[in-house]
């Protein structure tokens, strides 16, 4: 068992996870894609408590990437229709479990009701501090440095900013994770080796995990082996 090995005085303080591998565990199995997503939203109950049991601060979940927009109509609807479902049956045990929901990505696409649905649970958690508990949605790295660049330049053009004033700090600043501390651990599911356009600046530093289990699979052991491989290495941050 993992979890007794792991130490809890050197816990990651932000882990980032890269929930891959939903349709394609659903389709081996003779199950349409959706039918993994709604499995996923399981191992999403698992993984989050899991956390919250070790006592990590920060979790983040690539939920919906901007890219996702362009799957099939029908998929993009069912997505949505879920994250619905999913925020109405999880709010009572965040409050409970005292932990803070909080989002990152370009709300304004998503549909009004899944925006009304977000808006009212991080406005009910939002005083909890046991773990912080951040959705990606709508979300790409991309978007994110873009959206800062323009915002930096328009304020350098208002005389609020000298190009004098721009560093990697301030530019941390101006991102969408701006009051949200960089992941010390990226785990990601599904067996792809890749980043796929998420969190791109801030994981500079961070150790990458993957994993060839597909997210449905993905319960409280693999994380605890993730956490346990972590621990077992040297973060020298480029020194």
């Amino acid at each position: 068992m993992f979890k007794e090995k792991i130490d809890t005085s050197r816990l990651p303080k932000h882990v980032a996870i890269i929930m891959d591998g939903n349709g394609r565990w659903a389709k081996e199995r003779g199950y349409d894609r959706i039918y993994g997503h709604q499995k996923g939203v399981t191992s999403v109950r698992k993984i989050t408590e899991a956390a919250t049991e070790l006592g990590i601060e920060y979790l983040t979940l690539y939920t919906f990437s901007t890219e996702n927009w362009d799957r099939p109509s029908d998929e993009v609807k069912a997505l949505m229709e879920l994250l619905v479902l999913t925020i109405d049956r999880e709010i009572e045990d965040l409050e409970k479990n005292n932990i803070r929901l909080t989002t990152i990505g370009d709300i304004s696409r998503l549909p009004s009701e899944v925006t009304k649905k977000l808006e009212a649970c991080k406005e009910k958690t939002a005083n909890n501090n046991k773990l912080n508990l951040i959705l990606a949605l709508s979300y790409s790295s991309r978007w994110e440095i873009t959206k800062a660049v323009k915002n930096i330049v328009d304020d350098v053009q208002n005389g609020k900013l000298t190009s004098d004033d721009i560093s990697d700090t301030l530019i941390s600043r101006y991102l969408t994770t701006a009051d949200i501390p960089d992941p010390d651990l990226m785990i990601r599911t599904g067996g792809e080796i890749r980043i796929s356009n998420f969190l791109l600046w801030q994981l500079a530093y961070t150790e990458l995990y993957f994993t060839s289990t597909y997210w449905p699979e993905f319960d409280q052991e693999a994380f605890y082996e993730a956490i346990y491989e972590f621990q077992q290495r040297e973060r020298r941050f480029g020194k």
